[in-house]
């Protein structure tokens, strides 16, 4: 077996792949063009969608050459596969927009100024925009049994909740897909999540009855998943974004780091770049000392600065100890924002404010009598900083770039206040 598919094999990242001993052939002699398909269905992508965009990395560092392809067109129409009803079909200047943004997302894994085999970026809405109903119908749709469909899992899975005739025809758009970039491009491997082999399948069939000769591969790649069961990629906020403006370099690094032991050693396969013996030696590590999170903070480091960047990383890193060690003090009213996202915040507009006035207006204690008994027993912290003394009074001395005050009651209870 070639070197890139031990490597694939060691990581974990083969689910299933058409004709193996065919596929390792040709990467031992030759240098091949592959692709995935990213459908716009937001503004932007989230961590589901790293797994395959860092697999085409893997084999671009190999020498191979990966197409990126935005699913212009079939964002429109909407995948079945993995869902359990029809998708809410958005307008074509908003796919068209996300379109976009997530082009500028996929040059960040991608290098397409390499010398010998840079990356492409595809847009399907280029040929299947110009597909007249007719022709797909006459030059696509035959090549297509009603009964081949039905017996793929995607259109299965559907069935008895209901599948409209657009979401149907899905699989023969992105059939199509593989087939343009067989014919003009020189593809021979799709690459996509496990959910997705129903529609790299079939594609390839539609190649193998348009060409002759034809030697084109599938390979499909496993869908995340948590040992405890919850859905990999969600919080309690919602999706972990690669946007940094829906999801901030702090509260990414902190869904890493928040890793169970169980997963852990997994995802450092699946997310990083790190050697065979690197991951080793940090699992060898979680068995030895689990307490010090070794893995994690790894695995939060090398995917927070891949997605990110070194000085969002650091960032992260500053925001984190920070918040650990209660030295609010030290950080930018930035990093407030994004370290304090999802606590209570307060807007306070006097100048000057005495401490209970300011825990009893702001609701951090419910009464005048729990916000004095707060003070003196030492509960209550300003920036960072613990204070006993009920004349304390909040001046501008007290506010972050003039912006925040940052109040802790207790250990761990934080609230923002806003001027």
């Amino acid at each position: 077996m070639n070197e890139l598919l031990k490597e694939l094999q060691f990581r974990g990242l083969i689910n299933q792949v058409t004709d193996e001993e065919g596929l390792d052939q040709v990467l031992a002699n030759e240098k091949i063009k592959l692709y995935s398909g990213f459908d716009p269905t937001a503004d932007s992508l989230h961590i589901g969608h790293l797994l395959p965009v860092l697999t085409l990395r893997r084999f671009q560092l190999h020498g191979h050459h990966p197409i990126a392809l935005v699913g212009g067109a079939t964002g429109l129409i909407g995948d079945p596969s993995g869902k359990k009803a029809e998708r809410t079909l958005n307008t074509a200047d908003i796919v068209a927009n996300w379109s976009g943004r997530i082009k500028e997302q996929l040059s960040r894994f991608l290098d397409f100024e390499a010398g010998n085999n840079p990356a492409v970026i595809a847009n399907n809405y280029d040929w299947i925009g110009k597909l007249d109903v007719i022709s797909f119908l006459r030059d696509v749709g035959k090549n297509f049994g009603i009964n081949y469909m039905l017996a793929k899992d995607s259109v299965q899975s559907r069935i008895e909740s209901g599948i409209s005739f657009t979401e149907f025809s899905y699989m023969i758009l992105q059939s199509y897909d593989f087939l343009e970039l067989y014919q003009n491009e020189k593809c021979r491997l799709q690459i996509g999540g496990s959910d997705q082999w129903g529609n790299i399948t079939a594609g390839l069939e539609l190649i193998r009855k348009t060409e002759e000769n034809a030697k084109a591969f599938g390979l499909t790649i496993p869908l995340v998943t948590k040992a405890d069961g919850t859905k990999f990629g969600k919080t309690e906020g919602g999706a972990i974004w690669l946007d940094r403006e829906k999801t901030s370099p702090y509260e990414f690094y902190q869904f890493w780091i928040n890793t169970d032991d169980r997963d852990v050693v997994k995802y450092l396969k699946f997310f990083t770049f790190l050697s065979r013996e690197e991951i080793e030696a940090l699992e060898k590590e979680i068995q030895e000392a689990p307490e010090k999170r070794s893995a994690q903070k790894a695995l939060a480091e090398e995917v927070t600065k891949l997605v990110h960047g070194e000085e969002s990383l650091e960032q992260a890193i500053k925001i984190s100890q920070a918040l650990f060690s209660g030295n609010i003090q030290e950080l930018t009213a930035a990093e407030i924002v994004q370290g304090f996202k999802d606590v209570p915040s307060f807007k306070v507009e006097d100048a000057d404010i005495n401490i209970v006035e300011l825990l009893v207006q702001t609701k951090i204690s419910p009464s005048k009598r729990q916000a004095r008994e707060d003070v003196t027993n030492g509960a209550i912290y300003i920036n960072g900083e613990r204070t006993q003394d009920l004349e304390k009074v909040i001046t501008e001395k007290d506010r972050i770039e003039n912006q925040f005050t940052v109040i802790r009651r207790g250990k761990k209870k934080y609230f923002l206040i806003q001027y």
